[in-house]
């Protein structure tokens, strides 16, 4: 069937949706009539694109074509092949469509308007007149307007992408599935399947609600985290070998070089998912993985432990942002200046937390 992974069964439509309205209730009214009044919108998620950013670009497009209005999912950067299970992300351009009469942007998980790279800048006059809906839980996003919505307590985009739907009384399992499926991958990637602290009940509730819609979670589980070609395993073992740590473990650390992209026939997006292994040193406060940039800067990822270092007061101190226990940012020095002053703030952070042994 097209639009879904694989035959599952799955309970009646509609089951859990109705589960969802109280929670529907936060979405802003503003953004509601914004979407609702549209004739044609662009959907348009960040750079270099993982689930969730496309999934809530994807469930946007469904949601808007469910509504009678016509939409356009575009992206900077080509989706990586991991994500070609998403329903329609074969359809995502990387610029707008030049006979589209847009009166709507809608911007998905993007912490600053920056992070949708250079489709809007190739693009900056129309994205400029566009009315503009910004839908994101970055805790780092402090954006302001009445068609913004920024929930922090979200755990991905796409967890508020269902709301948006209920609450506009679309099924969701709408699009023979994709919606469903579209969500389903970014509450999955940006939860670790539901293993990261940031999973509420309220997160739950709406992958209930996606699984009776239909949505094959433990294929697309598999698909994002048991399910890896060999030239990223290269990668990983590579940037693992590497690993550095400092004050008894409290603060890891590892290189990603640009040469080890070539010399294992990696793509640039199969980098993803190295700093989570980095994360799982047992003592580590702090885990950093310094990614060479071909322009001469170098790419943080971070994650802190819970109850731990905010990983935004780290990634903060150079420009970035994200979340208080995974965050990014782009440091404009060369990996080996950039190493040694990150670090030195990583361990005053990290110094902060004593913790008894485990």
């Amino acid at each position: 069937m097209a639009g879904r992974l694989a035959d599952v069964a799955t309970t009646p439509p509609g089951a859990h949706q109705s589960d969802l309205e109280v929670f529907a209730s936060v979405v802003p009214q503003p953004v509601v009539d914004a979407i609702s009044n549209a004739r044609s919108i662009l959907a348009v998620g960040h750079e270099n694109p993982d689930a969730d950013t496309l999934g809530a670009t994807l469930a946007i497009s469904v949601i808007a074509r469910e509504l009678g209005i016509r939409a356009t999912a575009a992206s900077s950067d080509t989706p990586p092949p991991l994500y070609v299970f998403l329903p329609g992300v074969g359809e995502v351009r990387t610029d707008p469509d030049p006979a589209a009469h847009y009166d709507l942007l809608v911007v998905s998980d993007c912490a600053t308007f920056e992070r949708v790279g250079a489709l809007a800048t190739r693009n900056q006059r129309l994205f400029a007149e566009l009315p503009r809906v910004v839908i994101d839980h970055h805790l780092s996003n402090d954006e302001d307007g009445p068609t913004y919505w920024i929930d922090p307590a979200a755990a991905a985009t796409c967890e508020m992408v269902a709301l948006l739907a209920v609450r506009l009384g679309i099924p969701l399992d709408a699009g023979d599935g994709a919606l469903a499926t579209a969500l389903t991958g970014g509450i999955v990637m940006d939860t670790a399947t539901f293993a990261h602290p940031n999973t509420t009940p309220r997160t739950l509730s709406v992958a209930a609600a996606l699984v009776a819609a239909g949505a094959p979670l433990a294929e697309i589980s598999r698909r994002i985290y048991r399910s890896k070609p060999d030239a990223q395993l290269r990668l990983f073992g590579r940037v693992l070998e590497r690993m550095s740590s400092a004050d008894d473990g409290r603060v890891v650390w590892s290189r990603l070089l640009e040469r080890d992209l070539a010399e294992t026939g990696a793509e640039p997006a199969q980098s993803e998912g190295i700093i989570d292994l980095l994360s799982q040193a047992d003592r580590a406060e702090v885990a950093i993985l310094f990614k060479e940039q071909a322009d001469g800067t170098t790419r943080l990822s971070v994650r802190t432990r819970p109850d731990g270092v905010d990983a935004t007061v780290l990634t903060g101190l150079f420009g970035g942002g994200g979340h208080a226990r995974a965050a990014g940012a782009t440091v404009q020095h060369a990996i080996a200046e950039a190493e040694p002053l990150v670090l030195v703030e990583a361990r005053r952070l990290a110094a902060q937390f004593g913790r008894a042994e485990t």
